[in-house]
């Protein structure tokens, strides 16, 4: 029985909005399902979006300085193409075209480079320049100049940049002349008779080649072998999946015995049938109609034909389960048993194979020898092949060199238009999304260290407590000063004061407030009815609340919901028991003279410090009193325990504001002697590490939480959620 009232009071406090029925929200929320994380990402922008405003500002700011500061003058910027090898010659035959050893480069480009730079073949060039150019020397000259090989072809490319536009042009005349000079003195020589020898011995090398390439086909095709590693990695790679084959079946077959095994049981049985959509349908139609049947019994007699009814349809459900039970006992058991005889198979099966795998792993050592020494020789012979044809190659290619100097492709040039020394237009751009990304991710981690809740979803989905109401944000109407007594009244006239004030607490008209006031007083509406709702069998007539911190308006949430509960037609008796810090004259403008504190340490009647506003005859409220020096041992006395039974008793519904729950023992010494505990949870301000010590405290204590109360949630967020 206690399980089903915590069914309901869950499925109650999640459909704490009257006005859209849970399957209607449900279904809302799982068609939104895609645009879920997009929205939630807007909402941190949203809430966040000062923070991200400061730090794209700040960011942009270091950009636009930087790019002021880095500002240089224009630059001219010039170059030319030097072919440094002959390309393939089309006169040769079509075979010797095609041979890709003729496209390998015998000419070293990085120290080919290295040599175009050195100071002994720009010596020339700066004599020519300095008489004009007297500020050119070698190292600010080399820092201008770049050659870089373009990609690669036997193209290279000389570029030189300065800031005088005629000074380029000349430049780059200057290297042009002097390198094409230097690549006619690069002749060789003596090199044709050398070629001679080469074609002479390259027969002989490659019949070795042909011999050794047939010996190890042969082999191959013999014992269909490829090579060692090829064959030790499959066979591993065989025995690796084999093992993990054997493993996974030992241990599907386990699994299977102890499924076996488990099912036999009792538990395991019901664990079984739990898991089944049909069963746990049948039970949850169950568990609907005992709902039903409780309702109806709270407003119709035993007899009645509703209810009799209701116990006909219930009744009627149950030889479906017991038939199901049996049905999917026995599904269970012959799936078992064929998975049971399948894996042996398999077993048997793996076993073969595995005795196949260690004959070819036996053999594999003498094999491997073999054709290592094959594999040996004929790399042998083909590298000595490769060196003969590489060197005709080398050599064919310098007798070509030493008879056609290098050629410039693209004659020395100079654009009109200056190269800028930064593109401050890019830049800025990607500064800007730079600062955008920065305030992005300084929101995330601000996020990430946020320590509160920000939605309703978030509440329900960490805590795992029922959801009883969700109050949006209010601004108060009356400021404190308005709503707190006037200390220079004379003592005589505190009554009268009083009398005239109180008559102004109540719940205020909505054009007194706004729409904002009619969201919140609906919300608060909303509690007391998920309140009433929790428990079918009995009402629940006295409640403490509370929250884990100070200031997430628990004492404003006792107050209006003790304001509705009385507009519902209830006796209701609100007790202010904080007294450390206490709130609740302050907030219906009463004084505090006597109160709680002094019914519990004095005689002094209920009456005299009883008080019922004049705007609502049926609210009651009790003041903490003067603060004591220990509050927890008035709170923990007999004689708070008899107050507390006489107002359970004289009224519908009590309630008791009490000090946060961190750190104190008030609110323990007083929930067990009521129906439960309602925690409030101000949005964007509760620490959540703080209330989960709460609620762990609250666990160890063994007290009743009916649920908890999420306050001052932005209106935006409950538009989003479809909630208002």
């Amino acid at each position: 029985m206690e399980n089903s009232s915590q069914s309901f009071s869950s499925d109650n406090s999640n459909n704490s909005v009257p006005p859209f029925p849970q399957n209607q929200l449900v279904s809302e929320i799982t068609e939104q399902g895609d645009d879920r994380n997009f929205q939630e990402f807007l909402s941190l922008l949203q809430r966040r979006a000062r923070v991200m405003a400061s730090v794209t500002l700040a960011m942009m700011t270091i950009v636009v300085i930087n790019l002021v500061l880095n500002c240089k003058p224009p630059q001219y910027k010039g170059s030319f193409q030097l072919l440094v090898e002959p390309v393939n010659d089309d006169t040769k035959p079509v075979d010797v075209v095609k041979d890709s050893n003729s496209q390998i480069s015998s000419l070293d480009y990085e120290s080919q480079i290295q040599i175009l730079k050195s100071p002994e073949l720009l010596r020339s060039t700066l004599k020519l320049l300095q008489p004009s150019y007297p500020d050119i020397n070698y190292y600010s000259f080399l820092k201008s100049l770049n050659i870089t090989r373009l990609g690669e072809t036997k193209i290279i490319q000389v570029s030189y940049q300065s800031a005088n536009q005629k000074q380029t042009q000349v430049v780059l005349e200057r290297i042009a002349g002097n390198y094409l000079d230097y690549s006619q003195v690069r002749r060789q020589t003596k090199l044709r008779q050398g070629l001679q020898f080469v074609e002479k011995q390259l027969p002989l090398r490659q019949n070795r080649v042909d011999q050794f390439q047939k010996e190890l086909q042969v082999f191959r095709q013999r014992y269909n072998f490829n090579d060692p590693e090829t064959q030790g990695t499959q066979i591993t790679s065989e025995t690796i999946e084999l093992s993990q084959k054997r493993q996974a079946i030992d241990i599907q077959l386990a699994q299977a015995r102890a499924n076996s095994a488990i099912l036999k049981e009792k538990n395991g049985a019901m664990t079984t049938l739990n898991s089944t959509p049909l069963y746990q349908q049948l039970i949850n139609q169950i568990r609907e109609f005992d709902v039903q049947i409780a309702t109806e019994s709270t407003r119709l007699q035993e007899n009645n034909p509703t209810i009799q009814t209701l116990k006909e349809k219930r009744d009627s459900l149950l030889p479906l389960l017991g038939q199901e039970t049996q049905r999917l006992l026995s599904v269970k058991f012959a799936e078992i048993a064929i998975q049971l005889q399948i894996l042996e198979v398999q077993s048997q099966e793996l076993t073969v194979i595995e005795q196949k795998l260690a004959q070819r792993r036996n053999q594999l050592p003498i094999l491997t020898r073999q054709y290592t020494e094959l594999q040996r020789k004929l790399q042998f012979a083909n590298e000595s092949l490769n060196r003969f044809l590489l060197t005709r190659e080398n050599l064919q290619i310098q007798i070509s060199q030493s008879e056609l100097g290098w050629q410039l492709l693209q004659a020395p040039t100079t654009p009109e238009i200056p190269l800028s020394s930064s593109n401050n237009q890019r830049n800025f751009i990607l500064g800007l999304v730079a600062s955008i990304l920065s305030g992005i991710g300084t929101v995330l981690l601000i996020e990430k260290l946020d320590n509160t809740y920000h939605t309703a979803d978030e509440l329900k989905t960490k805590l795992k407590q029922p959801l009883l109401g969700n109050i949006p944000f209010k601004k108060q109407v009356k400021t404190k000063q308005n709503r707190t007594y006037n200390q220079n009244i004379p003592l005589v006239n505190i009554p009268n004061y009083f009398s005239q004030k109180i008559a102004e607490l109540g719940i205020l008209p909505d054009r007194e407030y706004g729409d904002s006031s009619t969201k919140f007083l609906e919300a608060i509406r909303v509690l007391y009815t998920n309140i009433q709702l929790l428990t079918s069998d009995c009402p629940i007539r006295s409640i403490v609340i509370s929250s884990a911190m100070p200031g997430d308006g628990k004492s404003t949430v006792a107050l209006h919901l003790a304001q509705i509960a009385t507009a519902m037609g209830q006796r209701v008796l609100l007790v202010d028991a904080n007294l450390r810090k206490p709130t609740i004259h302050d907030l219906s403008n009463l004084n505090n003279l006597w109160g709680l504190s002094n019914l519990i340490s004095t005689n002094l009647p209920v009456g005299e410090v009883m008080r019922q506003l004049p705007s609502m005859n049926q609210l009651s409220v009790i003041t903490a009193g003067p603060i004591p020096p220990d509050p927890t041992k008035l709170l923990s006395s007999q004689k708070m325990r008899q107050l507390m039974a006489d107002f359970h008793n004289s009224f519908d519904l009590v309630i008791y504001d009490v000090p946060p729950l961190v750190g104190l023992a008030d609110a323990s010494l007083i929930v067990p002697h009521t129906d439960g505990l309602l925690i409030v949870v101000r949005i964007h301000k509760t620490d959540s590490s703080m209330l989960k010590v709460a609620l762990d405290n609250l666990k160890i204590s063994r007290l009743n939480i009916l649920g908890i109360v999420g306050n001052a949630q932005k209106r935006v967020v409950l538009q989003k959620l479809g909630l208002i």
